[in-house]
C-alpha cells in the first residue's frame, strides 16, 4: 500500500507553496487507495515554535486535507537519531568538526547542492568532540556502499551521486540531527513508500539513498514535483513573507476552493509553477 507524508517545520506559517506540496502528497495517496501521514519536523531548537503547530493543523483542515493516524513529532524520536549516528560511527564514517560556518565559507573551493563544499579541514585530525558537529566521510561512505540507484516517478531511474555534497553534517551543534539524517530515518520509521517533495530537494535524494544503504533502511520511490514560485522564478519562502494560509483562513476565504484552484494549476496573480532546481529553501 502506498504511503505518503507532509512534513512541515513549525518555524513559520504555511503559505500557498506548502499547500501545494501537501495537496500533491495527499492526492497521490488518496487516488491510489493509500495513506497520507503528517509529521512535524520540530528539532531545530533555535527556530521551532510549538505555538505554530495548531495553526498548521488548522490550515490543512481548512484546505480539506485529512491525515491518517496520529501526528508524528520529530522531537519524540531523538533516541532513534542517536542510535543511527552510533551505527555510522562504528563503521568509521563520522568524524567531529569544530569549524564555524565562516571558516567553512572561507576555506571552501567548490560549490555543492547545499552551498559551499566543506574542504575536509577536520578529517583525520584529533578534534574535541564536545560541542562539535559530526560529518559524514563521504568518500569512505560511497566506497562502502558501492554503486546505488533510486527511482523518481517523474524523472525515472537515477544513479545515486551524493559526492557533490562533500562531507555533510549529520549531527549538528544546534540540533540533534541534520535534515538529511532525520528525514531519512523518519520516512523509514513511518513506512513512507512514496517520498513527495519539491524539485529543489531533488539532489538531496542522492544523499538519502546513500544513508539508506549504510543504515540498512528500506528504499522508497520518490516524486519530486514542481514548485509554486514568484514570477521572478524564486520559490515561495517563509523568510520572504509569502502570504500565509492562516491569513487567508482568518479572512474568511474558502480553503477547499483554494485547494481546488491549486489542483487545477490556477494561482493568484504573480504566482506560477517552476522547476525549482537550485532554488534556495
Amino acid at each position: 500500500m502506498i504511503r505518503t507524508r507532509f512534513a512541515p517545520s513549525p518555524n513559520g506559517q504555511l503559505h500557498l507553496g506548502h499547500a501545494y506540496a501537501a495537496i500533491v502528497a495527499h492526492d497521490l495517496a488518496r487516488n491510489r487507495g493509500g495513506e497520507f501521514l503528517l509529521r512535524i519536523e520540530d528539532i531545530d531548537g533555535t527556530r521551532s515554535r510549538p505555538e505554530l503547530v495548531p495553526e498548521i493543523l488548522a490550515d490543512l483542515e481548512w484546505l480539506g486535507l485529512r491525515w491518517d493516524g496520529p501526528v508524528v513529532f520529530q522531537s519524540r524520536r531523538l533516541d532513534r537519531y542517536g542510535s543511527a549516528a552510533e551505527q555510522l560511527k562504528a563503521l568509521g564514517l563520522l568524524y567531529p568538526c569544530q569549524c564555524t560556518r565562516a571558516e567553512v565559507l572561507a576555506a571552501a573551493q567548490e560549490q555543492g547542492p547545499d552551498g559551499p563544499v566543506y574542504p575536509g579541514t577536520c578529517r583525520g585530525k584529533e578534534v574535541d568532540p564536545d560541542g562539535a558537529a559530526w560529518r559524514l566521510d563521504m568518500a569512505r561512505a560511497i566506497a562502502l556502499a558501492g554503486p546505488l540507484e533510486w527511482h523518481d516517478e517523474l524523472a525515472g531511474p537515477q544513479p545515486a551521486l551524493p559526492g557533490g555534497f562533500g562531507d555533510i553534517v549529520l549531527l549538528r551543534k544546534e540540533a540533534p540531527a541534520s535534515y538529511h539524517l532525520a528525514a531519512t530515518l523518519d520516512d523509514a520509521a513511518d513506512g513512507v513508500s512514496l517520498v513527495t517533495r519539491g524539485r529543489d530537494l531533488f539532489a538531496a535524494s542522492h544523499v538519502h539513498r546513500l544513508l539508506q544503504a549504510l543504515l540498512g533502511l528500506p528504499v522508497p520511490t520518490w516524486h519530486h514535483h514542481l514548485l509554486l514560485c514568484e514570477t521572478d522564478g524564486r520559490k515561495l519562502a517563509k523568510r520572504r513573507g509569502s502570504p500565509a494560509l492562516a491569513d487567508l483562513r482568518k479572512a474568511g476565504e474558502d480553503g477547499r476552493a483554494v485547494a481546488k484552484a491549486l489542483r487545477m494549476d490556477q494561482f493568484p496573480t504573480g504566482l506560477c509553477l517552476g522547476a525549482g532546481v537550485g532554488f534556495a529553501s
